[in-house]
């Protein structure tokens, strides 16, 4: 991984004249400021300014009329070198992500990067370390210039061979820029609705697993752009096709093995009591979670009962209407890909704070013993409310606005997040809500 000064040579050497320094705030957007590549050593001892007010940002640019933020007080981008990398949809530029500091040079309470890196860090005094994959779906649209708007590239089914070869050379001209950029993608296909794609992204360890999912994000939009066409990672961009999931496989691991795997278990599910006991946490804080996951008023709109993006708090070996499902194993690596998908979540998140939301929630159920109960082999939309009662299992809030009462009420989370940065989160996504209409409102960012 790339030092300060090595990234300060290849500034040099490769002639790179602008260096993009990324950050997300609560709004889930990336977002940044260019510097000249001359300059870059200046800002990774000093940082560059940055105004409070972004994290009173909407997706929209609306300033959250309850947000912590405002017109005063400033904080710095701080460069993360390990993160520099060249650009190659980009002439001459790179990119770094960021942490956010305050003045003193301390860790800012507000910065979402900042808060998974101390969490990282918390989970390796336990000797634990999480690795992550992301699953990536997103639209290509074309827009012909007609009052219609942008339409599906196609209209091949699901997993068609068809639609490989319709977009054969936007996915290949990805793949190789996705290459260049040290980003591993262990599988590609195209997905249930029209000009619908997915990457699946290789897991890493936590901190970098995010990072590399944002570089993903934006390399697949740039790349979609250069071949005329748009990337839309919506969680519903069209009313009448599958929604736009953005799935966290997660597993554990300490020396060198895979505490969610159990040996002992013959099957492809062999899920460890540990790693149950993590599912139990995360069905346990799956409401206040999805505020962090799915952050979006348009996320409620994917998240509905029969539609394969989860609405009921449930479990299963498979089971693609769980809320958390058990994917089976490979044959031939079982240790190394036995692990949890915690399924309604999508790419309005800030992936930082979800991916905090989903640990601290699992950690919780390791903690607490918390029992998931069996698993669910079924559509949970198909079973009465008695048995459903039975079952302990709830459907999950319908919309953003259910989603915040949840998080604030719950303690595990806020406490992982901490006061200034959940309570700021809340503010944003609230003003979020009213500005769309409703809780529930028109697809948005």
């Amino acid at each position: 991984m790339p030092s300060q000064s090595d990234v300060v040579s290849r500034c040099e050497s490769d002639d790179i004249r602008l260096v993009r320094l990324l950050y997300v705030g609560n709004d889930g957007v990336v977002r940044g400021h260019v510097v000249d590549g001359n300059r870059i050593a200046h800002s990774f001892e000093h940082g560059e300014n940055l105004a409070t007010v972004v994290q009173s940002l909407t997706a929209t640019d609306v300033v959250a009329p309850t947000g912590e933020f405002g017109a005063t007080g400033e904080v710095r981008l701080r460069p993360d070198s390990t993160t520099f990398r060249p650009l190659p949809y980009a002439d001459r530029t790179a990119a770094m992500l960021c942490d956010l500091s305050t003045l003193d040079g301390e860790p800012w309470v507000a910065d979402p990067r900042s808060t998974l890196g101390e969490y990282s860090d918390s989970l390796a005094k336990r000797g634990l370390t999480a690795r992550l994959g992301f699953e990536s779906e997103f639209y290509l649209l074309v827009d012909d210039g007609t009052d219609a708007g942008p339409r599906p590239v196609d209209d091949s089914p699901c997993y068609a061979a068809e639609g490989m070869q319709t977009v054969d050379d936007v996915i290949l001209a990805t793949l190789e820029a996705l290459d260049d950029q040290g980003i591993p993608v262990g599988a590609y296909h195209p997905e249930l609705g029209p000009g619908q794609q997915e990457f699946v992204q290789d897991h890493a360890a936590g901190l970098a697993a995010v990072d590399d999912h944002l570089f993903l994000r934006r390399t697949v939009q740039a790349v979609a752009r250069a071949h005329g066409l748009d990337a839309s990672f919506a969680p519903k961009p069209l009313p009448d096709a599958a929604g736009n999931g953005c799935h966290v496989h997660l597993s554990l691991w300490a020396d060198g093995r895979n505490v969610f795997f159990d040996a002992e278990r013959d099957s492809p599910y062999g899920l460890s009591e540990t790693g149950r006991y993590f599912v139990g946490g995360l069905l346990e804080h799956a409401p206040g979670l999805v505020a962090l996951t799915a952050a979006s008023p348009a996320s409620y709109r994917r998240l509905q009962p029969s539609s394969w993006a989860s609405a009921y708090t449930c479990w299963g070996a498979d089971n693609r209407e769980a809320v958390v499902r058990v994917p089976s194993a490979d044959r031939g690596r079982r240790e190394a890909s036995t692990r949890v998908e915690f399924k309604p979540s999508d790419h309005t998140a800030n992936p930082y704070l979800a991916v905090v939301g989903i640990l601290a929630a699992g950690m919780d159920g390791i903690d607490g013993e918390i029992d998931p109960g069996r698993p669910l082999d079924v559509d949970p939309a198909t079973l009465g409310e008695s048995e459903l009662r039975a079952r302990g299992i709830e459907r999950l809030p319908e919309s953003l606005d259910a989603a915040l009462d949840a998080l604030a009420a719950d303690e595990v989370l806020t406490a992982a997040l901490g006061e200034t940065l959940v309570e700021s989160y809340i503010a944003v996504k609230r003003a979020r809500c009213e500005t769309s209409g409703s809780g529930t409102g028109a697809p948005s960012v």
